[in-house]
């Protein structure tokens, strides 16, 4: 399993940079098969610009995070050649872009606006060839909550869950039991939509499912 340090890999492979530090990230590229060779996550400022909107937040976060991630990568010969992953999710509910919750107070606020109504979860995925081509894709997937009874807010906030998630709820969690509807992609709203991510890579010439053959 990667970790903030390379993990070896063969040398037919081309290397893998995932532009993160979520473990939720990283485990939805393990399922598709795919292993970083590194970790490297970019600090940026998350606040929107004066009237950005969710998707061009997402973009421009996810296009940073990649920036940041090549240019570290490029100055290292072991990554040089590397391909980089980097995502950025965006929550937004009545027309406000919601906070990556880190106090119960953002993550109260959150709740209150998600309960009981639909709200759009954005992905922006960004990948960067070896030659340093760049390819882009934004997912939308809605998602409507359950109206949440006053036990279901304060056990959820309680849980601690809610803590850097956007929108302060976690999908494939407890807060997967207030989805009362989902359109479009599950692995979207939990941080990296894998079709997506999949395609842009196999269409840069990533081989994709070359450890498929041993997966079983």
């Amino acid at each position: 399993m990667a970790s903030s340090s390379e993990v070896s890999n063969p040398s037919w492979r081309p290397k893998l940079v995932l532009a993160s530090a979520s473990p939720r990230r990283l485990a939805l590229l393990q399922q598709a098969g795919i292993e970083p060779d590194a970790l490297l996550p970019a600090d940026v400022d998350e606040t929107p610009l004066k009237s950005e909107t969710a998707k061009e937040l997402a973009r421009r976060l996810s296009r940073q995070k990649a920036e940041i991630a090549r240019k570290t990568a490029r100055n290292r010969e072991d990554l040089r050649d590397a391909y980089i992953v980097s995502a950025d999710t965006v929550v937004l509910a009545g027309g406000r872009i919601l906070p990556k919750a880190e106090v119960v107070d953002e993550a109260a606020a959150c709740l209150r606006l998600l309960s009981g109504r639909a709200h759009r979860v954005y992905t922006s995925i960004c990948v960067v060839t070896p030659k340093d081509a760049v390819r882009e894709r934004l997912v939308e997937t809605r998602v409507r909550f359950k109206r949440l009874s006053r036990d279901e807010f304060e056990r959820y906030l309680a849980s601690g869950e809610w803590r850097g998630k956007a929108g302060g709820y976690a999908i494939q969690g407890l807060a997967g039991t207030f989805v009362v509807k989902l359109v479009g992609s599950y692995t979207n709203v939990v941080g990296l939509p894998l079709y997506e991510t999949a395609a842009l890579l196999d269409g840069e010439g990533y081989p994709v499912r070359f450890t498929w053959l041993n997966a079983a």
